[in-house]
């Protein structure tokens, strides 16, 4: 295993992607003292254990990780080894370093990514809601991980727009594999139960039903088969009620106006608030109020 060890601003490969802070790969034969402490992470690191056994903390959890496994570290969580060291064996890793990435999921991976806005909000969503920063048989990594190396190592002709590329196919598969693994761990309701609670953590958001299907790791043929048989609505018709639900609430308890409430739940404007409210309920928000 060739050793490789490139990082922003002290790597020439790494010149033009400014958005690499590292990519690794280490085979370790010998144990260095405070080499690998727990302190905050980076960006967003994405990595493959390929010998050995590695004991690590990972936001306060404690991991044991063997040949095979993927882990893949945000940058409010804390990463390293109790003991302060690498142990012997070998890993590889890249951190990547997006605009914009909060633990509420919002992320934003910057221009040279292709994948659409409304995409990466789905991919945020997903990624932010993972709890296990350990996987197993994420199969594609390991071919994307070596095809971004020899792109960077390499820089024949199109290498910018290739390694870019990959980096959007490796981000994919990883939400995907995410996705497929929680819907495989989870029966339907429970994956309802996590997705009602994640639209209504932010109904202001204009949602699509394939960004909510992409939440659960489904097409949206299949998601909107599944949410009609769960729930008797289609996706949207669900949402407008978890909206309409939110605003009888927003009424009875606050002194919110409804202008605010109306976009605080999700409406595009006052007057649409208030006709979709009169058809569901019989009343107008104002009226209400007022028999409350």
């Amino acid at each position: 295993m060739n050793q490789l060890n490139l990082h922003e601003g002290k790597a020439e490969h790494l010149r033009d992607f400014p958005y690499i802070t590292e990519l690794v790969k280490l085979k370790i034969q010998n144990i260095q003292l405070n080499s690998f402490t727990v302190k905050t992470n980076e960006g967003i690191r994405i990595g493959l254990i390929t010998e050995g056994k590695f004991d690590w903390v990972i936001a306060g959890q404690g991991y044991t990780l063997f040949p095979g496994d993927t882990f893949l570290i945000y940058p409010w969580q804390e990463i390293g080894s109790p003991k302060g060291v690498l142990d012997i064996g070998a890993l590889c890793w890249i951190s990547l370093s997006p605009e914009l990435f909060d633990p509420s999921g919002l992320l934003q991976f910057g221009a040279w990514s292709s994948i659409p806005e409304s995409e990466q909000r789905v991919i945020g969503k997903i990624l932010a809601m993972n709890k296990n920063p350990v996987l197993s048989r994420f199969g594609a990594g390991p071919q994307i991980l070596q095809r971004i190396e020899h792109e960077i190592l390499q820089q024949e002709i199109g290498y910018r727009t290739r390694v870019n590329h990959l980096l959007d196919e490796l981000l994919i598969s990883l939400v995907r594999h995410l996705s497929k693994a929680e819907n495989f761990r989870r029966d339907f309701p429970q994956i309802f139960s996590k997705l009602e609670q994640s639209l209504r953590e932010n109904l202001a958001h204009p949602w699509t039903v394939e960004e909510m299907a992409g939440l659960v790791g489904l097409g949206t043929t299949a998601f909107t088969e599944k949410v009609k048989a769960f729930t008797g609505f289609s996706p949207l018709h669900y949402l407008i009620n978890l909206r309409i639900a939110e605003a009888i609430k927003l009424l009875r308890q606050t002194k919110m106006s409804l202008t605010d409430i109306a976009f605080d739940t999700g409406f595009y404007s006052s007057q649409h608030f208030s006709s979709t409210f009169k058809k569901l309920t019989g009343y107008t928000p104002r009226a209400y109020r007022k028999t409350q």
